[in-house]
């Protein structure tokens, strides 16, 4: 008994009849037709036709924050996820702080609030309300240079100069609170400033130079 093999395409077409399958082409060109309508619609559909409300529901939070910057009362209205960094250096100019790791591993950024150390870079501004802000534009008093800063002078403390606004103003922080007893003491308690040229014995130097003077 002999059989007929069964085919599994689509059965033959009359010629001239057009085909009811689609072509690979024809289903990608479909595909693509239809994503691009897919997104267009989200588009138009998303911001472009929402109301001025929504819009303004979509801006991020701000915060108006008053606060002492170097002697200077500032007042300044900021997103809420605003730096004290980033504050300092692109809204008020003043670019001594350094940004390096912006996260609070280098100490580049240090600068005193309140007369405490504080790493700008994990400091939100909109929380510094009423406080007073010391960077390193504010340590010298006119052309007198703050004695810590004469003595990474005198010591020659640095090479590039990038981490030296940190150490500074972490060393003027550190002869505040006292933690100068000896070069092991300063170097725990600036442990947090890092150097990247390797200046760590001229700058425990200058440190301990500064607060013997006073």
């Amino acid at each position: 008994m002999s059989t007929e093999p069964v085919s599994a395409g689509p059965p033959p077409t009359e010629p001239g009849e057009p085909s009811s399958a689609p072509t690979r082409r024809t289903f990608i060109a479909t595909t693509t037709a239809v994503s691009g309508v897919a997104v267009a619609g989200g588009v138009i559909g998303g911001p472009f036709l929402a109301g001025p409300e929504k819009a303004a529901a979509a801006a991020p939070p701000a915060g108006r924050v008053a606060l002492t910057v170097n002697g200077t009362r500032r007042t300044v209205t900021v997103d809420n996820r605003t730096s004290l960094l980033d504050l300092l250096r692109e809204h008020f100019g003043l670019t001594g702080s350094k940004k390096g790791c912006d996260a609070g591993a280098c100490g580049a950024c240090t600068v005193l609030v309140d007369g405490q150390r504080h790493n700008a870079c994990l400091t939100l501004a909109v929380r510094l309300e009423g406080a007073e802000v010391t960077t390193i534009e504010g340590l010298a008093d006119g052309d007198e240079l703050h004695p810590l800063q004469q003595a990474f002078i005198d010591e020659d403390a640095f090479q590039c100069g990038y981490c030296t606004p940190g150490q500074i103003m972490s060393g003027v922080g550190c002869i505040k609170e006292g933690h100068t007893g000896s070069p092991e003491e300063i170097r725990e308690w600036m442990s947090g400033n890092i150097c990247r040229c390797g200046c760590y014995v001229k700058i425990t130097r200058a440190v301990e130079q500064t607060a013997r003077r006073k």
